[in-house]
């Protein structure tokens, strides 16, 4: 599991213009040892696309699009390999998700009464949110979930353990089982971190998530994850959220518009890769984003392309200063890439004032 910037469809530039998924989430369960075997494939190859979000996202600060002083410790690793620089339309594709999510994160922390609320972030992988946001020192009270496969979670503690800099923002982690935990951070906040495919939230047997609080306000993120798992399994581990937290929201990021000659080729080069994203054939526009969010029993749902975002979303000044950056000389090619994601998010209960205000 993992999250992404603007991901795997974007090899269609070549090589060098990288795609950058954050492998979250997968199919279905094995009926057979050749499935399994097909099955544990697939996995490992939604599992490598973190590496791309983390060298893309590496590219963008390096070249100034973005402000990420952990982003580097994420790529030094020999199993992710030397950073590369991606091109233009990529950086500036990374920069607008990024700053679309801060945008309604920071809303949904500042909004509405003071108090303890928490963030669950679905097929984090090297996703450094966490860490930006513990580092600031007004933050009080958010407690943070990350769920990543065991390996991918293993690999996140390791890299916390052995380098100082992220050590000191979530010391003290104490293991248990496949689930790695920070409980008495600064402010009142608390970090966890579980391996866990989310496929076993599926289980009857299964129980709660150890440390998520159903009586706070939360915020459920995925970028690029659940569209990775079928249908059903999508809309059943959302419904896993919605039957035990009242006052939830979530935010979705995940590619549309498979059926027109861009997306054609999109589904494609994923294809090349072995990646299939079955949500993309249900979910295919804006619309039917907000509806499925709606039928996930969120009272009011709101999406934005990223085409949109980067009109509405980025002021002129902004706009200038990423220009200034490298340039762009393929205007109308970023227009067709950035109408093909979405950002949706939707809510219900009390805490999400800030989003009631509007943002879109």
């Amino acid at each position: 599991m993992s999250a992404p910037s603007i991901p795997n469809l974007l090899s269609l530039r070549g090589s060098r213009g990288g795609a950058r998924g954050r492998s979250r989430g997968r199919g279905g369960h094995p009926a057979s040892a050749s499935s399994s075997s097909s099955s544990a494939t697939r996995d490992a190859t939604i599992q490598g696309t973190d590496t791309d979000a983390a060298v893309s996202r590496m590219s963008a600060v390096d070249l100034g699009y973005l402000q990420d002083p952990f982003a580097q410790f994420f790529v030094q690793s020999p199993a992710v390999g030397v950073p590369v620089r991606r091109l233009p339309i990529i950086n500036r594709g990374t920069y607008t998700r990024t700053a679309a999510l801060d945008r309604l994160v920071s809303s949904f922390l500042s909004g509405g009464e003071s108090g303890e609320r928490q963030i669950i972030s679905l097929g984090a992988g090297t996703d450094t949110r966490c860490f930006k946001l513990f580092s600031q020192p007004t933050q009080a009270g958010l407690i943070y979930h990350e769920i990543d496969f065991p390996v991918t979670v293993r690999k996140k503690l390791q890299l916390v353990s052995s380098i100082p800099s992220l050590r000191a923002i979530i010391p003290n982690t104490k293991l248990e089982g496949e689930t790695w935990s920070s409980q008495q951070l600064p402010n009142g906040c608390q970090y966890w971190c579980h391996g866990l495919d989310l496929r076993d939230l599926l289980k009857e047997d299964r129980k709660s998530i150890v440390g998520v609080r159903t009586d706070i306000p939360t915020l459920l993120i995925s970028e690029c994850c659940l569209c990775y798992l079928e249908v059903s399994e999508s809309s059943n581990i959302i419904k896993h959220f919605t039957d035990r937290i009242q006052s939830l929201s979530v935010i979705v990021y995940e590619p549309i518009h498979p059926n027109d000659p861009f997306g054609k080729q999109m589904v494609s080069n994923l294809a090349a890769r072995r990646i299939r994203m079955p949500t993309l054939d249900e979910y295919t526009d804006p619309h039917k984003q907000e509806a499925r969010l709606r039928n996930a029993g969120f009272n009011s749902t709101q999406s934005l392309t990223i085409e949109e975002i980067w009109k509405k979303w980025v002021t002129a000044e902004e706009k200038e200063r990423v220009d200034s950056l490298e340039g762009l000389d393929e205007l109308e090619e970023w227009n067709l890439l950035a109408g093909h994601y979405v950002v949706a998010w939707a809510w219900r209960g009390k805490g999400f004032e800030g989003w009631e205000r509007g943002l879109g």
